[in-house]
């Protein structure tokens, strides 16, 4: 017999049950990650920077960032803080990232509120610790951009990207043009909404710039604000691998680049967690370094791995052709300035398969690029079977016409990301869009050539000059790419967006 009490209490409990389940519901809802809202705020001050503490810090280290001692004149200290906020990972789940937000501060009238934002996209890092924020440590790219954006007024939002710093997701994106222009994005958001605790406000100018990845992602990101009808005042990415099926090519003919080991690992890794299918393409790497493409980003660093027989020092593909008819590519000699880059590229102990080399160049030939190596149409391939090539076709730039300004500013001896990323996108958009606001600057061009950064190319000619005769030219093509262009680069784009 039941008590007369007990379908009383039985009531009771499921409604408390449920009442639990629904606050359970509400509190694991709460816990997802919102895109582009502050997980903190007010955010966390790191540093305050006299012009003269930057300064001190940038060029201290080595020869060439010696060198650079009076590229930089700025006018304002900066005050850094560190952002997490949501945003999504390559398969568009939620997750978390941050980012650095420097602002500039003092008297000088360059640096009192409101200011315009610069939206700051980084280079490729290959430890997951990396933080823009941080730059008491090693930080030379954090540093340039605190000189020459915020120490001239700019406030600077810089997101550390997914997978590095306090994120907590498991992998990084790279060159995913979706995932990189979204956390962008939401780093911005976040930007704007810890703002008021700084006592800083922005002036609704928008400027957008990043180099080497960073260059391509402040490109896919100017795409998606401008989609999004975001608008933006003007852009200037840097050295950046826009043409991606393009710059894939060149590297399986021969054309291979400093740093392409980690740069083929990053890449398996990101479209594999994207689109989980490139694993499946069989034999892509040599037995010894088939689960290599897990290693990068992470805790340790190129030199150790190496070290430890996981991944190797340089050599992308075998010295041996896969075919006779292709030894005038393994490797490449033309250009005939970076021959000595291409080879290095090559060797015994390589990453990629012979057997995958040849059905990707298979490919290559069957389904051509319109950019290379022979100009066509100027467009990414129509129709490659190859599933590497698919998935750089899916992040080729080359889709696209931006509608307001932009300067394209590399250098074109560059030894890691070849300047014919910055060619194929000017002859693009001069066959597609004639009319596009976009200036190209080869900061490396003559300095005898006439055009608003003359001076700027007459200093980066006298600073290469002068470190081939202290150090050689084995270490201007060491500097090249990672100290010498971004830093006249960014000088350059700063007087670019000053314009606006």
């Amino acid at each position: 017999m039941i008590p007369r009490a007990w379908p009383l209490l039985i009531v009771i409990l499921w409604f408390a049950s449920a009442a639990h389940v629904s606050v359970s519901f509400a509190q694991s809802a709460a816990d997802v990650p919102q895109r582009g809202r502050l997980i903190e705020n007010p955010p966390q001050q790191l540093g305050l920077y006299s012009p003269s503490d930057l300064i001190s810090n940038v060029t201290g280290g080595t020869i060439s960032r010696w060198l650079l001692r009076r590229t930089f004149t700025p006018q304002c200290s900066v005050v850094v803080y560190h952002l997490r906020y949501g945003t999504v990972g390559g398969q568009g789940e939620p997750t978390t990232a941050s980012a650095a937000l420097m602002v500039p501060a003092g008297s000088n009238p360059a640096c009192v509120s409101p200011r315009p934002i610069v939206l700051y996209a980084h280079g490729k890092r290959n430890l997951t610790f990396f933080n823009m924020a941080d730059l008491s440590g090693n930080n030379y790219e954090g540093l340039i951009v605190a000189l020459a954006l915020a120490g001239d007024g700019y406030i600077v939002v810089a997101p550390n990207y997914a997978g590095y710093d306090t994120s907590t997701l498991g992998y990084h994106p790279f060159m995913n043009a979706d995932q990189q222009s979204a956390d962008m994005m939401d780093a911005l958001a976040a930007a704007r909404a810890a703002l008021p605790s700084t006592s800083v406000a922005d002036n609704q100018k928008l400027f957008i710039t990043g180099y080497s990845e960073g260059g391509y992602v402040a490109m896919a990101t100017h795409r998606a604000l401008q989609a999004a009808g975001v608008p933006v005042t003007a852009s200037a990415p840097m050295s950046g691998p826009y043409a991606l099926v393009a710059f894939s090519d060149a590297m399986f003919m021969g054309q291979v680049g400093r740093g392409a080991v980690e740069e083929v690992l990053m890449l398996a890794s990101s479209y594999q967690h994207a689109y989980g299918n490139i694993d499946s393409t069989v034999g892509m790497f040599e037995a010894k370094y088939a689960s290599a493409a897990t290693l990068l980003p992470g805790l340790i660093g190129p030199g150790t791995l190496v070290a430890q027989g996981l991944m190797p020092e340089s050599a992308v593909f075998s010295n041996a052709p896969p075919l006779p008819e292709l030894a005038w590519m393994t490797p490449a000699t033309s250009p005939g300035k970076l021959a000595s880059v291409f080879a290095q590229g090559f060797g015994t102990d390589n990453l990629i398969t012979n057997d995958y080399r040849l059905r990707y160049l298979q490919d290559a030939f069957s389904a051509p690029d319109g950019g290379y190596p022979n100009t066509t149409t100027g467009l990414p391939p129509d129709a490659p079977a190859n599933l590497l090539r698919q998935a750089l076709k899916r992040n080729d730039l080359r889709n696209w016409v931006p509608m307001s300004p932009m300067l394209l500013c590399a250098g074109d001896e560059d030894p890691v990301v070849f300047y014919l990323n910055t060619q194929l996108m000017e002859g693009y958009w001069a066959v597609t869009a004639p009319e596009s606001p976009v200036t190209v600057l080869d900061i490396d061009a003559p300095p005898s050539h006439d055009g608003p950064y003359k001076h700027l190319r007459r200093s980066f000619a006298d600073t290469k000059s002068l470190m081939k005769w202290i150090e050689g030219r084995s270490a201007v093509v060491e500097d090249y790419h990672d100290v010498l262009v971004p830093a006249f680069c960014l000088q350059a784009s700063k007087s670019f967006f000053d314009g606006f």
